[in-house]
């Protein structure tokens, strides 16, 4: 029996057959937790990392969804709720605690920073649940025996809606985005403390005393110490020091920040995390706005709503409800106006469509009267009677 009627059974008797590989798959489905900090780091740290997945996440939680009719002979796991419900959901309040962004958005972090999204419904209402500490228990003969939040709270196959990203080696949990990109993110993270690190210590690079003399520890100490005191770039001033005894100060390494700044390698390594999670990079280069608006309608086909569909996909298997995302007012997906203008107007002159149909999808109120088709007339006849050609009749002919 399906895992997703294993815990509601119905009264008639259907035979299902069970996967007899499913024993030999691996069942190893505990969250990378190392590699999920790492993710949750780079995006907390990393300007690149935290505008990237804010653009995502930001864009996929404002699309809403169209609930349509319920998908017959489809063996949902809720029963008996209605479409109403279901619209309100996914649309409006998803629990008392939350508005539907803020549960939306949530959602999407989760299914870039850890690749897999869990949602408990308890019959009522959905809560997210943070994937990073959800362990899913594998099951030898069905799927899926149970899902275990943080060590503590057991939950049922029929109180989850889990959907997962895309992944090689494991049929339950997905991989982050970001993890084609880790390498970059953690060369990025340290070019960024060695930067740091050089203004920390007064942006001078390492000097070496050279004395003539064997010096003692207590003097080499003193030494030191008097040095670090006195001659602070970073406190606002260079005290001059005299040196004697022979004392010569010699450059430990030919370092200026020109040479530090990194600038082309950073940039590089941003347009490698951007085309990681799906986004163009001129999408961020204000400089260059020549080809905006093709990008952002591939970043919409090609990453915004393959994730949205995911989402639905799930939930229209736990419901039963066809749902469809409603793109009407995403600008990136609309048509230039003009070329909308003559679409309309292509389809209403040539009978395909009325003229208040034009209306409604270009956004404004029907007229009254203008619900018929337009019939196009040529000269050698009439469009609604093929049969009737040749040429107009004439009038009466003026004997005057």
């Amino acid at each position: 029996m399906a895992w997703y009627n294993f815990w509601q059974k119905q009264n008639t008797e259907v035979e299902e057959k069970l996967n007899p590989a499913q024993s030999y798959f691996d069942h190893k489905t505990e969250a990378s937790r190392e590699f999920t900090f790492r993710y949750e780091r780079a995006y907390e740290d990393l300007e690149i990392v935290n505008r990237g997945v804010n653009l995502i996440v930001d864009d996929a939680a404002e699309i809403p969804i169209a609930v349509g009719g319920q998908i017959q002979n489809l063996a949902s796991v809720v029963k008996g709720i209605k479409r109403s419900r279901v619209s309100l959901l996914l649309n409006k309040e998803p629990n008392p605690f939350q508005d539907i962004s803020t549960f939306r958005r949530n959602l999407v972090t989760d299914f870039l920073l850890d690749g897999n999204i869990f949602v408990y419904f308890d019959g009522v209402h959905l809560y997210h649940l943070p994937s990073s500490k959800m362990v899913i228990h594998a099951s030898d003969s069905t799927y899926v025996d149970k899902y275990t939040f943080n060590e503590i709270i057991d939950y049922r196959p029929s109180e989850i809606i889990h959907i997962k990203d895309n992944s090689f080696y494991s049929i339950y949990r997905g991989v982050s985005r970001l993890k084609p990109a880790l390498r970059t993110m953690i060369l990025m993270k340290r070019m960024r403390d060695f930067q740091d690190n050089f203004f920390k210590n007064g942006a001078v690079p390492g000097l070496v005393l050279k004395s003539p003399n064997t010096l003692s520890e207590k003097i080499k100490e003193r030494m030191l110490q008097s040095w670090s005191i006195r001659y602070k770039p970073d406190a606002g001033g260079r005290r001059p020091l005299i040196l004697d005894g022979g004392i010569e100060i010699d450059s430990f390494a030919n370092v200026n920040f020109k040479e530090l700044d990194f600038q082309s390698a950073i940039s590089e390594n941003e347009k490698i995390i951007l085309k990681a999670l799906g986004i163009p990079p001129i999408m961020l280069d204000s400089g260059n706005n020549a080809n905006i608006r093709p990008n952002m309608r591939m970043y919409y086909l090609e990453t915004i709503l393959p994730i949205v569909r995911k989402m639905n996909y799930a939930f229209e298997r736990f419901f039963g409800f066809e749902l469809k995302e409603d793109v009407t007012d995403i600008p990136a997906l609309q048509p230039e106006l003009r070329d909308q203008s003559q679409y309309y107007s292509a389809l209403v002159n040539t009978g395909i469509i009325s003229p208040n149909e034009a209306r409604d999808h270009l956004g404004f109120d029907p007229v009254e009267g203008y619900d018929e088709l337009r019939v196009p007339a040529n000269i050698a006849g009439s469009a609604a009677n093929p049969d009737e050609g040749g040429r107009p009749e004439e009038g009466e002919e003026n004997d005057g």
